[in-house]
């Protein structure tokens, strides 16, 4: 298995932020999902996104 880094993984993460912004608002608006859902999903995502930065964040501390 090949080794990424936390931030390839933040930048990853960030990315499908970024598509389930997009893609969610359309499936509410279709009645595909719900807001509670959308909101959530979303919530969890950034959730992930956060504990990547503070892995980024930890990992510049330790090569400065």
């Amino acid at each position: 298995m090949t080794d990424y880094t936390a931030a390839d993984k933040l930048k990853e993460v960030e990315r499908e932020l970024y598509f389930r912004r997009r893609v969610y608002k359309g499936m509410i608006e279709r009645n595909q999902m719900t807001r509670k859902t959308a909101d959530k999903q979303i919530a969890i995502m950034e959730a992930i996104a956060e504990d990547y930065r503070q892995q980024v964040k930890a990992n510049e501390r330790e090569v400065a």
